[in-house]
């Protein structure tokens, strides 16, 4: 009786391991939202390849909602940046900087591209910073 005891109870807290609850998740907190948002380094090119193009840039920590978008507007023609591209992040509160990282795919070789960053809470809401227009070329 004793070891059908030990064997339920196991199966259980391996259970509870794998199978939480999204009201168990632990939500991260909203935090007080930057008087202003600056770009501090960048953006700049990790990568520029036809089929990969990485733009990475870094803000004070604009706060708000901890889930935000690094967004890149682009194109070949530097007044119609109407494409986007963008990638999720979780800001830390604790620190004073965020680093955005936005991955764009399936560009053409040899062309040269026009692009400009922001970012936005998950809600759609800018943080109210624009970087100038900057230019790559992919490989």
């Amino acid at each position: 009786m004793n070891r059908l005891l030990l064997k339920l109870a196991m199966s259980m807290v391996v259970a509870s391991l794998f199978y939480s609850t999204p009201a168990a998740a632990q939500v991260a907190p909203t935090t007080k939202k930057a008087g202003s948002v600056k770009i501090t380094q960048g953006p700049e090119i990790e990568r520029a390849d036809s089929y990969l193009t990485i733009v990475r840039w870094t803000t004070n920590n604009p706060g708000g909602s901890p889930e935000h978008y690094g967004v890149v507007h682009y194109g070949t023609n530097p007044k119609d940046l109407s494409q986007t591209a963008k990638s999720p992040i979780r800001l830390n509160p604790g620190h004073p900087d965020t680093v955005f990282r936005v991955r764009i795919e399936g560009l053409q070789p040899a062309t040269t591209y026009y692009y400009k960053v922001d970012s936005m809470e998950s809600n759609g809401k800018g943080d109210g910073v624009t970087s100038k227009v900057k230019t790559f070329k992919t490989q």
